[in-house]
């Protein structure tokens, strides 16, 4: 036996100082602005979803009805990683629905938690957090989250860990456009009819005065700038169907808090397509970190047989080019306007996670087994019926 002053001592665990603070009161969560855009810096997020200004006018617009459930996570330096949380209710299949979701809605183009440090103890501190609330909800529903998220990696491994089910449900491809080659590099990238529809447009719109870009990003005009913008947003099919920003008061309130918001950081970008100084068409969009994202398009419809959207979206990316952007997001789905101008798409998950209780785990079967399930019959009878038309009308061809 070895003396006992030779025997080294056994090493006590290491004790982590990763915490975890709640915000669920909007007081505390104002008290975050000084930190809140530092630690957004701090993890490389480079579009305007996440900024404290989104999320704070987001949550002013449409948090009625539901509760702030920000996970702050702090160690000795302070606030290192955010998960923008909230607290809904309402119902699944017909189920009552208990659920923490990321904190947004369809105008929410894309989310992650906010990971500025120590990023691996800051998702093992938020998910502990939510298991120990786990009695507290049913589901777990984080929308649009980014290819490359680590938010995709690390909480389904926690989660499976502790027994918890996951389910992944694609929602859409964004399309966005390359600007690193320069304006002559995209343009030559795009398809020659396309192109070529955009000179013969531009020229015939050019007959009837001068063609230009007016670029508003603040100041006195702003406040015009972008009342008109809004009035031509809805002009089109937009305004009849009820979905222009003017069609509620808040997002018309939403839209307006957020450039005046993002005028201040200097961020907003509001683009017409003028002939002789009449605006024909807008693009409300944010510049992020040397990228640029189209928020909200809108158009004259009596201006349509000139495309004007289309016209405007070129003198915008030309314009971007010239000032050496490196990225135009377009955002939302792949309409087919948008992949005139590019086929370059990013997809975006949602992420669900559900307890193994019995109400969580009837949501989880019918959401990833029943659905998909009926998805694929109703498919399978739609190429059947299709195929049986093609077959009769052969046949019918046949008999003539």
């Amino acid at each position: 036996m070895e003396p006992a002053a030779l025997i080294a001592p056994t090493a006590a665990p290491a004790i982590s100082d990763v915490r975890v603070e709640t915000i669920s009161d909007y007081k505390s969560f104002l008290d975050l602005e000084p930190v809140w855009n530092d630690l957004v810096e701090a993890a490389g997020i480079d579009h305007p979803f996440l900024t404290y200004e989104w999320v704070r006018t987001w949550w002013e617009c449409f948090g009625e009805g539901k509760q702030l459930h920000i996970l702050v996570v702090k160690d000795g330096t302070g606030p290192i990683a955010i998960a923008p949380l909230m607290v809904s209710h309402g119902r699944m299949y017909g189920l009552r629905v208990r659920q923490i979701e990321s904190l947004g809605n369809v105008h929410t183009q894309r989310f992650d938690f906010i990971m500025a440090r120590r990023a691996r103890e800051a998702y093992s501190a938020i998910w502990k957090r939510l298991v120990n609330d786990a009695d507290q909800w049913d589901m777990l529903q984080l929308c649009q989250l980014p290819p490359g998220s680590r938010t995709l990696e690390e909480l389904p491994k926690l989660a499976a860990a502790d027994g918890f089910l996951t389910g992944l449900w694609h929602s859409g491809d964004s399309p966005y456009l390359p600007l690193t080659g320069g304006w002559e590099s995209s343009l030559t990238s795009l398809d020659a009819k396309h192109r070529a529809n955009l000179r013969n447009r531009l020229k015939r719109l050019s007959r009837l005065g001068k063609v230009s870009l007016e670029v508003v990003s603040g100041g006195e005009e702003l406040a015009a700038a972008l009342e008109e913008g809004l009035r031509i947003e809805a002009a089109a099919w937009k305004g009849e169907a009820g979905t222009a920003i003017c069609s509620r008061l808040d997002l018309r309130h939403f839209y307006t808090k957020f450039a005046e918001r993002m005028a201040a950081r200097g961020w907003l970008r509001l683009f017409f397509l003028t002939v002789d100084h009449r605006r024909i068409a807008f693009h409300y969009s944010v510049c992020c970190r040397n990228k640029l994202y189209l928020l909200k398009p809108g158009y004259d419809p009596a201006y349509a047989p000139y495309s004007p959207s289309n016209l405007l979206c070129y003198l915008v990316l030309r314009d971007a080019c010239d000032r050496g952007l490196v990225e135009y997001g377009f955002l939302g789905t792949s309409e087919p306007w948008k992949l005139e101008w590019t086929r370059k798409t990013k997809p975006h998950y949602w992420l669900f996670v559900f307890p193994r209780l019995l109400r969580p785990r009837l949501l989880h079967y019918a959401k990833f087994r029943i659905v998909p399930l009926l998805q694929r019959l109703w498919l399978y009878q739609l190429a059947h019926n299709s195929v049986e038309r093609l077959r009769g009308w052969s046949d019918f061809r046949r008999a003539r």
